[in-house]
């Protein structure tokens, strides 16, 4: 009888193709796998909590596998595993779960961080776009909070996706600053494919000026990507957490 276990890990996505596995480009999941079948001598299969793009980094990630050896959740296996892996991608635990337990489908919210910086910063240019001029974030916030008055976002998905539905339901979405650092916050049941860069660059102008909260509510209610903005690259984005119901995982880190 196999042991399924959930793995919470994070990883910087600069010089990774993705969470998913591709053809003849290196990614998370990839790297992962290889070292798990590697190290337990099984051909491990790993399911993650979602799918980030290119580039796009993961401060907090949960993923769950199935082995045979039921003594992987030991701390001597993660530090293993840790010095088996690169150093873009790290591994905080390792927890036995329910054989029915989900990564993906069990989760019940996500969320991320955008991070811009108004100051070029050779320490942060893989991880915060630099942003041209100081936007307005009282206006940003006040376009945020529209947010909540919607659950269907279409017009910030990426076009042609095989998802069956683009509602979603956001628990919260603001965004602060700290002297040069802006960061959006934003929380949801679940996100659309490039959903967040999507929001992130059309809720910008808002702030600068080149849009208003009307123009805003708009967009929403178009359900048309090409009625939003442009969408800000992939590299100032981070999931940060990945919640479950209690009864099926708990976040140990």
């Amino acid at each position: 009888m196999t042991q399924r276990y959930f793995i919470e890990l994070a990883y910087k996505g600069t010089r990774f193709h993705g969470w998913q596995i591709q053809p003849n480009a290196v990614s998370v999941q990839e790297c992962l796998e290889n070292a798990l079948s590697t190290i337990t001598r099984e051909k491990i299969s790993v399911t993650g909590a979602g799918r980030t793009d290119t580039g796009v980094h993961a401060t907090y990630f949960v993923a769950h596998f199935d082995s045979l050896n039921h003594h992987l959740d030991h701390p001597d296996f993660t530090h293993k595993l840790n010095s088996f892996l690169d150093k873009d991608l790290v591994i905080f635990s390792i927890s036995k779960v329910n054989v029915e337990a989900h990564a993906r489908f069990d989760a019940i919210s996500r969320t991320y961080h955008y991070h811009l910086n108004l100051r070029k910063d050779p320490f942060s240019l893989e991880t915060s776009w630099h942003f041209f001029q100081q936007p307005d974030l009282y206006k940003m916030n006040e376009a945020s909070r529209i947010l909540f008055d919607y659950t269907d976002f279409t017009s910030f998905s990426k076009l042609h996706t095989d998802v069956k539905t683009n509602n979603c339901k956001i628990y919260f979405a603001e965004w602060t600053q700290v002297i040069s650092n802006i960061v959006f916050m934003v929380k949801a049941d679940r996100f659309l494919r490039n959903m967040v860069r999507a929001l992130v660059g059309t809720i910008l102008e808002v702030g600068i000026g080149k849009n208003d909260l009307a123009g805003f509510r708009s967009i929403i209610e178009q359900k048309d990507r090409s009625a939003a903005g442009l969408s800000v690259p992939a590299h100032g984005l981070f999931l940060t957490d990945v919640e479950y119901p209690e009864g099926i995982f708990r976040r140990t880190v």
